[in-house]
């Protein structure tokens, strides 16, 4: 570490004194946006952590003004996935520190500056920066806003700072006997969550500053976007500057590569509150002003809290839970909160956005990105599909213009304008098959089902320079690749038969879709009993190989729109009860375990398996279980990484007691809800559902509109006009109820 640092921590500490915390806007403490803690889920350690951000963001907002997970004492930045868990984005970070700039923050973490007392709730974060600057954070769609409360005063470091000298105190002086008034602002260019060597920053004014940043790194892979900034303070600096590397560079305006950064310094004795706001823009920093002008032309901290806020209200109030414990509320609305934070806005307000051709488009519409769909396929879409349709509907024509920009076919996983490639399988055509199911419907469905045969059809066919569909041409042909690609792609040939038959009208291609489903039985080894990958020539791979982020024991059942037939391959509801039972025998597995893995997405259905072999108690049993043992309001308080809203969305569901287990079909398997009343508010009904409870798990009867419903299965098409579930239920199970009539299964 170099001595400026040294110095600046040591100069730092030394004026670390009681920091006094924003208030925040006065709003009843009882609503949902103040019921979500944005802290949990923010601690934990690899795959047992949520990766998740305690900052301010707005629905679906472009913004995300907080300390990244990744490095909390690295600033406030203006871009981070909720729940992404690789280091990604992070750009412009920022910081207050009491006192003059005396040496290079470098690249800000190592400078070791603290960040304490944090609280945050649905529009609004608080810290406190070394112990003695207080920050309050709030955002808009496209802008993000910071209440900064300096000390009072704070020790006169010596030697040169902001472009002028600060009198260096005689051997007898005490630091504390020469006190002075200022504040300091760091604006990191070149600095992100991962190495960046493209940024600048120019300051434009006493107040003023402006510049780009490229996206550095996800999960190792390139992410080349270009994300612009301009900001602005309000109050004239007596002292700016830039740094780069260790050297600090007072007096200059223009801060550029990596390590850079730029710098504001206030006299606090004139203003000891400083405001800062800045909008961002993956266009132009035009753009980007553009974007400030229009959602936060003035400097009314608490009116733009408010509007967060109320905003976050509205999104949370789409579902309105009663009876439930504290603890119980809190963590639902965590959870729907972060259900609702992606995809992101990547238009700007005049509808412009950057497309995966690297040009510039305009839509009418909003455009998306941040698509992380092979998490967000099986529990997201659906939810937003039914409760905010014309922003599904959006994300899909998102993923149209995407797809046509960039060769034709659809991305995986999409940061920014970059197809990073991240995953497997073909998660965007069950995503689209699954909006479409469950009601989002505003596009040419004929569109977008061309693209869906592309991926499926044409062995090479990418996005950008990603094969959508790798192995394809063995899969088509031998009928067989990888176990668990091949049991992705087998499920989305399902839904995209289903798409092609209800959305397309094309009925001789839904069944070629529902004949390429039908080849997981390839991957069936009677000798192991197990799905199991082969090799080129047709034997068989050591049972391990071939399963992405999990195990066989995970990925077997993963053929949700026939578990009839995986049942019946195996012997029987018998002995796939049995393996049920063995493999829930824990709930918390890793990558490599045996067992249930609570956190990771290809295990997210297996719960709700029990209904198909005839013992819906104990897919409430493990639910409940789940939701006990793997889930908490503490900081660390989730199994696995947030996935964009992934992990929230399942959290939801089992509350509720419905799950959308088969991809491209519009319905849900039932587990006993937690909450005695739930209201799901769709655009123009409701669904009411009573009966849940914390300590009776069990369902004994269930009636839908007043009538007796014995299945465990229920189409979309019995709640979306609107809908009353009555359970009854008890602390012991009924071993009778909901084995009558089995679910569907498509063969």
């Amino acid at each position: 570490m170099t001595k400026a640092v040294l110095k600046l921590i040591s100069i730092t500490l030394f004026c670390s004194v009681c920091c006094v915390i924003n208030a925040a806007p006065n709003t009843p403490s009882a609503d949902r946006a103040h019921q979500v803690n944005t802290l949990i889920g923010t601690k934990g350690a690899g795959l047992t952590s949520g990766y998740l951000y305690p900052g301010a963001t707005y629905p679906h907002g472009m913004v995300q003004f907080t300390p990244t997970y990744f490095a909390k004492n690295a600033g406030f930045v203006v871009n981070q996935n909720s729940g992404g868990g690789c280091d990604h984005m992070g750009n412009f970070p920022t910081f207050p520190i009491s006192g003059r700039l005396t040496a290079s923050p470098d690249r800000i973490r190592n400078a070791r500056f603290q960040v304490t007392d944090e609280h945050g709730h649905a529009g609004y974060y608080q810290a406190c920066v070394n112990g003695n600057v207080s920050a309050a954070l709030t955002v808009t769609e496209r802008t993000g806003m910071a209440r900064y409360v300096f000390p009072a005063a704070s020790p006169a470091p010596s030697g040169q700072v902001g472009g002028v000298f600060a009198a260096s105190p005689s051997p007898a002086a005490s630091p504390a006997a020469a006190p002075s008034s200022f504040g300091t602002v760091i604006i990191g260019a070149g600095i992100a969550a991962t190495r960046i060597t493209e940024a600048a920053l120019v300051l434009t004014s006493p107040r003023t500053v402006e510049g780009y940043a490229d996206g550095g790194y996800f999960c190792g892979i390139r992410t080349p976007y270009k994300v612009y900034m301009a900001a602005e303070f309000d109050a004239d600096a007596v002292a700016t500057g830039t740094w780069k590397g260790d050297r600090l560079h007072p007096g200059d305006t223009f801060a550029e590569g990596e390590s850079s950064g730029v710098y504001f310094t206030f006299d606090t004795s004139k203003q000891q509150t400083v405001h800062y706001k800045f909008a961002i823009s993956y266009v132009s920093v035009e753009n980007a002003k553009k974007n400030l002008r229009t959602e936060n032309p003035n400097w009314d901290f608490d009116a733009v809290c408010q509007r967060a806020e109320n905003a976050w209200e509205n999104m949370l109030g789409k579902i309105d839970v009663k009876g439930g414990t504290p603890s119980r509320t809190t963590q639902f609305y965590t959870h729907l909160y972060r259900a609702f934070i992606h995809p992101s806005l990547a238009s700007d307000v005049n509808g412009e956005y950057m497309g995966a051709d690297f040009r510039i488009h305009h839509t009418t519409a909003n455009y998306y990105s941040q698509l992380s769909n092979w998490d967000t396929y099986r529990t997201q879409i659906q939810l937003l599909s039914i409760i905010e349709p014309d922003v599904a509907s959006d994300i899909v024509v998102s993923h149209q213009l995407f797809a046509e920009q960039s060769g034709g076919s659809f991305p995986r996983w999409v940061l920014a304008n970059i197809e990073t490639g991240i995953m497997q399988g073909d998660p965007s055509a069950i995503l689209v098959c699954n909006a479409w199911a469950f009601g989002a419907r505003n596009y040419d469905a004929s569109a977008l089902f061309d693209i869906m045969r592309r991926g499926a059809e044409v062995p090479g066919a990418k996005s950008q320079q990603e094969e959508t569909r790798p192995h394809l041409r063995q899969y088509l042909e031998k009928g067989y690749c990888p176990a668990s690609i091949q049991l992705e792609y087998t499920s989305a040939d399902f839904a995209i038969g289903q798409y092609a038959l209800y959305a397309a009208g094309d009925e001789f291609a839904s069944w070629h879709y529902a004949a390429t489903a039908r080849s997981w039985k390839n991957l069936y080894n009677a000798e192991t009993g197990w799905l199991q990958s082969r090799n080129d020539d047709g034997s068989w791979k050591p049972l391990s190989e071939d399963f992405r982020e999990a195990t066989y024991q995970d990925y077997f059942w993963m053929v949700p729109y026939n578990l009839k037939g995986l049942i019946d391959i195996i012997g029987g509801p018998a002995k796939a009860e049995q393996r049920l039972d063995d493999y829930f025998v824990r709930l918390d597995a890793g990558y490599g375990d045996t067992w249930f893995a609570s956190g990771n997405e290809p295990s997210f259905h297996i719960p709700w398996v029990y209904n198909w072999v005839g013992c819906p108690w104990k897919t409430s049993q493990v639910v409940r279980r789940t939701l006990n043992e793997q889930y908490s309001d503490h900081i660390d308080g989730l199994p696995g990484n947030d996935d964009l809203g992934s992990m929230g969305a399942w959290y939801v569901w089992a509350c509720v007691g419905l799950y959308p287990m088969i991809p491209g079909v519009a319905g849900f398997t039932v587990n006993t809800p937690i909450f005695p009343e739930v209201t799901i508010h769709l655009p123009n009904h409701d669904i009411r559902i009573k009966g849940g409870s914390e300590r009776n798990i069990y369902t004994t009867r269930l009636l839908l509109n007043g009538q007796e419903h014995r299945s465990t299965w229920i189409p979309w098409q019995q709640l979306a006009s609107g809908a009353t579930l009555d359970y009854k239920t008890a602390a012991s199970p009924d071993h009778k109820w909901g084995t009558q009539l089995p679910p569907p299964s498509y063969e």
